[in-house]
């Protein structure tokens, strides 16, 4: 997906390392911004950030490393793909890296047509981790709107207990717990039991760390 609105970030201390990718990356018609440090990164604007978006992250660079500034990252809810880039093949350090979310890991130099279709592949799973970040957030919310009653009524619901199954577990009348759960699939914009179900087994899912 090389459309001029996607954006690669490349983050490495090595000014002729920065000068090549960007100019490798412009060639292939993506937007390039450059920072020699990780901290350059996170001081950086970010309130219009392009998307879809990637980074190539130099492992060992001082002050913040690539692995501390994925850490970071992570910490933030970040679910922009990381590519590393490292001067040595390190197994342990590459193994931690995908654990922690990284799309690819790549030894320096990197060939120029490998990096441009890892970067492509970035590029199509940032697309997918905005779409299932937004899914995400759309049913928090709906969540959010429902009162900590029709929360407790809808966890019974969901773990398949019947209405009058509830009604003994809260203490209440099966009217009660039947206004309650009308009110819950109405909240969570659902017909059916299975679409309800669904939607909080989305939301007990982790969303993507870094792609």
């Amino acid at each position: 997906m090389n459309t001029p609105s996607a954006m690669v970030y490349v983050v490495d201390d090595d000014a002729g390392v920065r000068k090549g990718m960007a100019r490798l990356i412009a060639s292939a018609g993506y937007g390039v911004e450059t920072f020699e440090t990780g901290r350059a990164y996170l001081q950086r604007p970010a309130a219009d950030d392009p998307w879809p978006a990637c980074m190539l992250l130099d492992v060992n660079m001082p002050d913040l490393n690539g692995l501390d500034l994925q850490r970071q990252l992570n910490e933030a809810d970040s679910i922009l793909p990381i590519i590393f880039l490292s001067g040595q093949a390190d197994v342990p350090m590459s193994v931690r890296a995908m654990k922690e979310g990284a799309a690819d890991f790549l030894t320096k130099p990197p060939e120029e047509n490998v990096l441009l279709k890892v970067i492509g592949r970035a590029m199509d799973r940032a697309v997918s981790n905005a779409a299932f970040k937004a899914e995400m957030d759309s049913i928090n919310r709906r969540i959010a709107r429902l009162t900590p009653r029709e929360h407790e009524v809808m966890q019974h619901v969901v773990a398949g207990r019947l209405n009058k199954q509830i009604a003994d577990d809260l203490g209440t009348v099966l009217k009660t717990v039947k206004v309650h759960r009308g009110r819950i699939m109405k909240k969570m914009g659902v017909r059916t039991l299975a679409d309800l179900v669904r939607c909080i087994a989305k939301v007990s899912s982790t969303v993507p760390r870094n792609g």
